[in-house]
């Protein structure tokens, strides 16, 4: 971790916006976008939880400092926007967090992450339920379906997922991510079509190598 999660938490929990968007507008000059999602915004977030978990701060100031960190990446990805919408490919993609599941910082940064490589992206937040991301899914017949979730009682739902869209007939690549393809092994549910993400550097390294290539532009 890098000495700016700390400072940067501090802003978050203290609400302060303008500090906090002054304090990632320096760093960008100096970091490239990638490193400052991974590297301080993620810790950042993380040392917020770990100060609730310890009982140091309470769920509302948890709750402020997301409400600021989603207002910081809503700045950031108003300029990725600026950068992928010359270069936009017919690539789709739908990201949600699983049924119950109420984290997705990460997974916002996620979708930025595909904006700035050119991708049309449908990301439809946390909590959303099963029967809802079906039909989600079917009408907007996305070339990859990110999935998030955090905790170990959420692999139920996560393989009733899996489960569901593999069958799919154009055949989209599904990607899982969020701290549970941190902290637990998945490696059961991975396949050709199933794809374990650990986190935004994994997701960079599949762009780099063109992993986006072998998927079909024109299902």
């Amino acid at each position: 971790m890098t000495p700016h999660h700390k400072t940067l938490a501090r802003f978050f929990l203290e609400g302060d916006e303008k500090g906090a968007i002054e304090y990632i507008e320096n760093l960008i000059s100096e970091y490239p976008r990638l490193y400052l999602y991974e590297d301080i915004i993620t810790p950042a977030m993380y040392y917020v939880g770990e100060l609730w978990e310890n009982n140091k701060i309470s769920v509302a100031d948890e709750h402020l400092a997301t409400a600021i960190c989603d207002f910081v990446l809503s700045r950031i990805e108003a300029q990725t926007k600026k950068i992928s919408g010359e270069h936009q490919t017919t690539f789709k993609a739908m990201l949600f967090g699983v049924e119950e599941e109420q984290h997705y910082i990460g997974l916002k940064m996620v979708a930025a992450t595909f904006k700035e490589h050119g991708w049309r992206v449908r990301y439809l937040g946390p909590n959303l339920g099963l029967q809802h991301s079906y039909s989600q899914v079917h009408s907007y017949k996305p070339h990859v379906i990110g999935l998030s979730a955090s905790l170990s009682y959420r692999l139920p739902t996560l393989k009733k997922l899996v489960e569901h869209f593999r069958t799919l007939e154009w055949n989209p690549l599904i990607m899982i991510g969020g701290r549970m393809a941190k902290k637990f092994e998945l490696e059961e549910l991975e396949s050709d079509q199933v794809m374990i993400v650990k986190d935004l550097n994994h997701l960079n390294q599949w762009f780099n190598e063109g992993r986006e290539g072998a998927i079909n532009e024109t299902s």
